[in-house]
C-alpha cells in the first residue's frame, strides 16, 4: 500500500466530483431538505421532532453517501476506469482508500452542513453536546461511504447499485429502533438488529439526544461504528476484481 497512490486516487476522484455539480448538490442539499421536511411533518406532534431529529442526522447522511458512493463506484467499474487503474502497479487498498478519502471529505461537509442547519434554522435541540452529535453524523456518513464501496462490488449496473439501498439499508432502518422500540420486537428480529451497524448509530445518537453522558455503552456504540467502517473498507478492497465486465 502506497500513501502517494492513495492520495493521487483521492485527488482524481475529487476532481471528477467537482465537475459533477449535480452529485455534489445532491450530497449537500438533500439531507438538509429532508431534515426540513421532517421538521414540518412533526411540527404539531408535541416535540416528536426533538426525539427523532438527532437520530435522523445520522440516518440521512449515511443513506445519501451510501447511494452516491455505490453508483459512482459502479460507474467507474462499468466504464473501465478501475480495470485500467488495476493494470498499473497501484494496489487494491490504495484504490479503495483513495475513494474513501475523497468521499469522506464530502461526507464531512455534508454532515457538518446538515447538523448546523438543523441546530440553528430548524431549532433542533439535544441534551448532549452539539459537537458530539456532529462527530457522530460524520462517522455515520463515512460508514455509508464504506458500505457503498463494498456493495458496488456485487452490482453489475448502476441500477443494481441503486437497488441495494432498499435491500441493504431499509431493513437496518426498520430494526434500529427508530420506527419502533427494539424491545417490543420478536427475539429473532432483535438478534438480527444486534449485528447491524445502524442499530449502534441510532443508540449512540439517541444517547446524546437524552443527556450526552459519556457511558460505556456510548463508547461501545462508537467503537462498533468504527470497526464496521474499517471492515467494510477491507472487504471492499478484497472483493475488488481486476476484470469488471
Amino acid at each position: 500500500m502506497s500513501g502517494r497512490c492513495t492520495m493521487a486516487t483521492a485527488a482524481r476522484v475529487l476532481r471528477q466530483l467537482r465537475r459533477d455539480r449535480r452529485t455534489v448538490a445532491m450530497l449537500l442539499v438533500i439531507p438538509v431538505a429532508l431534515m426540513a421536511l421532517m421538521s414540518g411533518v412533526f411540527a404539531g406532534a408535541g416535540g416528536a421532532f426533538q426525539r427523532v431529529g438527532v437520530p435522523l442526522l445520522g440516518v440521512f447522511p449515511m443513506t445519501s453517501m451510501f447511494l452516491v458512493t455505490a453508483v459512482t463506484m459502479q460507474r467507474e467499474r462499468s466504464g473501465g476506469t478501475l480495470e485500467r487503474l488495476m493494470a498499473t502497479p497501484i494496489g487494491k487498498f490504495d484504490l479503495v482508500l483513495g475513494y474513501a478519502l475523497a468521499f469522506g471529505v464530502l461526507a464531512i461537509a455534508q454532515a457538518v452542513i446538515t447538523s448546523v442547519v438543523s441546530f440553528t434554522l430548524l431549532d433542533l435541540r439535544a441534551g448532549g453536546p452539539t459537537w458530539g452529535i456532529v462527530l457522530l453524523a460524520v462517522l455515520n456518513a463515512v460508514l455509508g461511504t464504506a458500505l457503498g464501496l463494498l456493495v458496488s462490488a456485487f452490482a453489475r449496473t448502476e441500477f443494481q447499485a441503486v437497488q441495494f439501498m432498499p435491500l441493504f439499508l431499509l431493513p437496518q432502518l426498520f430494526l434500529s429502533g427508530l420506527m419502533a422500540p427494539r424491545e417490543r420486537m420478536p427475539a429473532v428480529l432483535r438478534a438480527v438488529a444486534n449485528v447491524l451497524p445502524l442499530t449502534y448509530a441510532y443508540d449512540a445518537l439517541r444517547a446524546l439526544t437524552l443527556d450526552g453522558a459519556l457511558t460505556a455503552t456510548l463508547v461501545r456504540d462508537v467503537a462498533v461504528l468504527g470497526v464496521a467502517t474499517v471492515a467494510a473498507l477491507v472487504l471492499g478492497a478484497v472483493t475488488l476484481r481486476r476484470r469488471t465486465g
